[in-house]
């Protein structure tokens, strides 16, 4: 009979959703199942949990009919376990716990004081940009945690729409319309080239003149690389590329090697064998900015460290 019910009531189309109705009906009732499990007794449970009494056994009889199984054995207002009872509650209590763990996890992660921010940056601000940025923060704040994502721009907003970060600083910023960006800082970009190198001498220099070089430079989908395109792009010449990389000071120590020129942000640390020149002609710059889903809200810790972020504008790079 239980199971003519069952089968009643669910007739799905395929077995993916006879699993997923099934979970439907299940999930409301697994508390109170476990509650009535747990002290064999209808009218104990139904006080414990605060539910009137007549609720919790109608649930537990519907229970039963959507299962198809008889759960309890039934002596008055006592119950007692079958045997596929404590088969079935040693499952629903480890649901239960791993439900109540993830509960935990994300109050723990919104908590204003010891909260978590998910925070994504480009390879070239991991240096100095960013640990300067969290210990600035941390002082106010230190027992927020970051979950940080060190990555090339695009590979961060992918994250970012995915739900798997709160913010990212990037450059170029982003013009979407699902996200929110803001501008932060503008940082000056150099023509990298060997120490040895016929412009090496000079502290200036227009980029058309380096029209004849072979560049190393990032791998597209990089935002340096399409900043260097475009450069090159307004300077009248495509550039030659020798070496697509995925970080910039690989790409210093291939200048310095002697396999090409690149366009590159400054160093945390002078390097030996190059020589880093300003360029004049066009004006070579990145927007550095920061990112976030538009409509998306805020917990308190990333609320606050959005905060201090739009309060550095203009001075967010190390001098």
């Amino acid at each position: 009979m239980h199971q003519q019910r069952s089968e009643a009531h669910l007739s799905p189309s395929s077995d993916t959703e006879d699993s997923d109705a099934l979970v439907r009906l299940l999930a409301p009732r697994l508390a109170y199942f476990a509650g009535v499990a747990r002290t064999e007794h209808v009218t104990r449970a139904a006080h414990e949990m605060r539910v009137p009494q007549s609720t919790l056994s109608r649930a537990m009889v519907r229970l039963e009919q959507d299962l198809g199984v008889d759960l309890f054995a039934r002596r008055g207002r006592t119950v007692s376990l079958t045997p596929a009872g404590r088969t079935f509650l040693g499952s629903v209590e480890r649901a239960l716990a791993e439900i109540e763990r993830a509960a935990d996890e994300v109050r723990a992660d919104a908590d204003p004081t010891t909260g978590k921010v998910a925070f994504g940056f480009l390879h070239t601000m991991g240096s100095e940009t960013v640990p300067a940025l969290i210990r600035a923060f941390r002082a106010d704040h230190p027992r927020v945690r970051f979950s940080l994502v060190q990555n090339y721009g695009e590979a961060m907003i992918e994250r970012l729409r995915a739900g798997e970060l709160d913010l990212c600083l990037t450059s170029p910023v982003p013009d979407a319309p699902d996200l929110v960006a803001r501008r932060l800082d503008e940082q000056k970009l150099r023509l990298v080239v060997p120490a040895d190198h016929r412009l090496a001498s000079r502290k200036r220099v227009r980029l058309a003149e380096a029209a004849d070089e072979t560049f190393v430079t990032l791998e597209p989908g990089y935002g340096m690389r399409r900043i260097t395109d475009d450069l090159c792009g307004q300077a009248g010449f495509k550039p030659r590329i020798a070496f697509e990389g995925e970080e910039a000071e690989t790409l210093r120590g291939l200048v310095a090697a002697g396999l090409g020129v690149a366009l590159l942000p400054p160093p945390a640390v002078p390097r030996p064998g190059v020589a880093e020149l300003t360029v004049t002609t066009p004006r070579a710059a990145r927007e550095i900015g920061v990112a976030w889903l538009e409509g998306h809200p805020d917990t308190p810790p990333v609320a606050a460290f959005k905060r201090f972020l739009l309060s550095r504008r203009g001075r967010l790079l190390p001098d």
